[in-house]
């Protein structure tokens, strides 16, 4: 089946995630992560793409980010990939690709799914039992977010705004979205809706996404597919 293009919407944030070629390391160094993250905070100004949370693996990245226009994500993510790849082959002189063809990307509908997807990112080294709690990794926006140390490559969205009237209120509302785990139907959520460049939000989300762009933005339901039936219900 033909891959699905991608939906670029100004104001909208998106999950996006680029992996190593054949799933290989990306990053050999401490300094590799300092570097790539220079380069994403660079970019992303350029750009004009905000940066809301992060977090660096070895092999692959995840970010959350939003678009101030329709080019804007696409530009900056080429060129951070290149500009990475470039330093990493001087440096370790090497030659060809470091990534795996496209990346991945999802819109993201802040109502219900934007922390939820904050948290799942940072949530990464967890999983991958690096740590036993994001705020041991260093290579994440957990730093900033549930910690207030500051990064200045983040910024803020509204809806982490909302947490709290001032830094202390925010962070320690954002620390206690980590006290309950991601239900499992929600993270297949996240996978599928970026695995396969679905928009990842309740279906009046989707409804003014596919209004807006001409274009099925999840897959059709399937007959007897009661999980389905169950998920749709939930996110009316």
């Amino acid at each position: 089946m033909a891959r699905l293009p991608r939906l670029n919407l100004p104001d909208i944030p998106q999950h996006i995630v680029q992996r190593g070629n054949n799933r290989q390391v990306c990053f050999f160094s401490d300094q590799d992560y300092v570097v790539f993250l220079g380069k994403l905070k660079d970019c992303s100004r350029k750009y004009k793409v905000a940066v809301h949370a992060y977090v660096l693996m070895t092999n692959h990245v995840h970010l959350l980010m939003t678009p101030s226009d329709e080019t804007g994500m696409s530009r900056m993510i080429q060129a951070l990939s290149s500009g990475y790849v470039r330093y990493i082959n001087m440096t370790y002189g090497r030659t060809g690709t470091l990534w795996e063809g496209r990346y991945k990307s999802s819109l993201v509908d802040c109502e219900r799914y934007f922390l939820i997807v904050s948290r799942y990112i940072e949530m990464n080294p967890v999983r991958a039992k690096m740590v036993s709690h994001p705020s041991e990794y260093p290579w994440s926006s957990f730093r900033k977010n549930a910690l207030g140390i500051p990064i200045k490559l983040i910024t803020p969205h509204g809806c982490y705004q909302q947490l709290g009237k001032n830094d202390e209120e925010r962070n320690q509302a954002y620390q206690s979205l980590f006290q309950h785990e991601i239900p499992e139907f929600t993270l297949e959520e996240i996978r599928d809706s970026i695995n396969k460049t679905w928009v990842l939000g309740n279906n009046k989300f989707k409804t003014q996404i596919e209004y807006q762009t001409g274009r099925r933005v999840s897959p059709l339901p399937k007959g007897g597919d009661r999980k389905s039936e169950k998920f749709k219900n939930q996110h009316l």
